[in-house]
């Protein structure tokens, strides 16, 4: 068995907790059993519980927003291309962590803070993209509220197979939200 794990193995393993079971899955104890080693290492990488929770929301925040816009800019298509993507990708997406975090800013401050600043950044990610594809700010706004709203709502309902919301979100909502007339 090892002693000792870097703090990337740490942070994968509490998001994955996190996605499972809620910020309540989040514990010390249980991450060094899922690990197959000794707590000893967790305190290696941080000081206690709070520090792991704020190296989780860090990592999400990055990976879930931060990584997702670099890769939908680097394909280098049209505004309505990208947008495209970035809807395909966020459908095909199972949401868990997303939810997970929702449901822990719900109780939490420290995490509300982090879950608006996403979610302002995503948004204003999205109404850019609609700007870019011709309407005024106000309605890039609206209609940016309207597709993440949308795909949030899915995350919560889950109650369709990932190709049937995809055929929805691409083949429907897209055009309806991208048409003007």
């Amino acid at each position: 068995m090892k002693s000792r794990l870097d703090r990337d193995a740490w942070i994968a393993a509490g998001l994955a907790a996190l996605a499972e079971g809620g910020v309540e899955a989040v514990r010390v104890e249980r991450l060094a059993a899922m690990l197959r080693i000794t707590k000893g290492s967790f305190y290696w990488h941080f000081q206690d519980r709070p520090a792991l929770l704020a190296a989780l929301l860090e990592a999400w925040q990055a990976a879930a927003t931060g990584d997702i816009i670099t890769h939908v800019e680097a394909r280098g298509e049209t505004a309505e291309e990208r947008l495209r993507h970035l809807m395909t990708i966020v459908t095909r997406s199972d949401g868990r962590l997303d939810m997970a975090i929702r449901d822990w800013a719900s109780r939490d401050p420290t995490a509300a803070s982090a879950m608006a600043a996403v979610d302002a950044r995503r948004l204003a990610y999205v109404a850019g993209l609609f700007e870019a594809i011709g309407f005024k700010r106000p309605e890039a706004l609206a209609r940016a509220r309207f597709a993440y709203h949308a795909l949030i709502g899915q995350f919560r309902m889950a109650d369709q197979p990932v190709e049937e919301r995809l055929a929805d979100v691409v083949g429907i909502i897209l055009p309806v939200l991208t048409r003007r007339d």
